[in-house]
């Protein structure tokens, strides 16, 4: 890969991490509620999901869900349905006061936040396909494929881990606002309704 490519690649993987989707309302939310620190985790599992979904490209099995209605609807259906059940739950959560960076992890544990963002990321259908029509655009058949996708691999979690790390700050700022319980059950019914309208909007897309 020339450095022309990889810079051509460096811009969209900024331009996709960027838009908003799940994984950013989830780094916003969990920094918002527990700090930067939990953050990390739930960030951390979106990159393994990432990496999950890189690999399955390279294996040629996106091109799987790409073609088969069937394949993209069962995991379309299940991300759907998932982050609906996180929505629900984030909207029922009570209110509960925080305190230091990641002292209501004794609430939700640390392998429940990488989990979140490892299933987040992993249950949607429209990431895998979007990957596998772009990333073969920056292969060079010709030449070792294995580390070009190591390139590539590197790159977009690299650019994705900056841009949710960017979220989840920007939403810590707000953190001393949350000694309100009144404001605590606002923002969960906030972010709650989010992950139900991601939810919706992915149950209810095409491709």
């Amino acid at each position: 890969m020339s450095w022309t490519m990889w810079l051509a690649f460096l811009a969209a993987a900024l331009v996709i991490a960027v838009s908003p989707g799940p994984g950013a309302v989830l780094s916003m939310s969990t920094g918002l509620r527990y700090g930067y620190a939990a953050a990390l985790r739930a960030i951390a599992g979106l990159q393994i999901a990432l990496l999950l979904q890189l690999c399955v490209v390279a294996l040629g099995l996106g091109a799987v869900l790409a073609t088969s209605e069937a394949a993209f609807a069962v995991v379309k259906f299940a991300g759907a349905a998932y982050l609906i059940w996180l929505g629900v739950h984030k909207w029922r959560s009570p209110p509960e006061p925080i305190g230091g960076d990641g002292e209501g992890l004794r609430v939700q544990s640390r392998r429940q936040l990488y989990a979140q963002g490892i299933l987040v990321n992993l249950t949607n259908p429209k990431a895998i396909v979007f990957i596998a029509a772009l990333v073969p655009q920056f292969i060079v058949p010709d030449r070792p494929q294995w580390p070009q996708f190591a390139i590539i691999g590197a790159t977009m979690v690299a650019v994705d881990m900056m841009v949710m790390s960017c979220y989840a700050l920007l939403a810590t700022r707000f953190r001393p606002l949350l000694r309100n319980p009144r404001l605590l059950r606002l923002q969960n019914r906030i972010f709650g309704g989010l992950f139900v309208g991601a939810g919706a909007m992915l149950a209810a897309s095409s491709r």
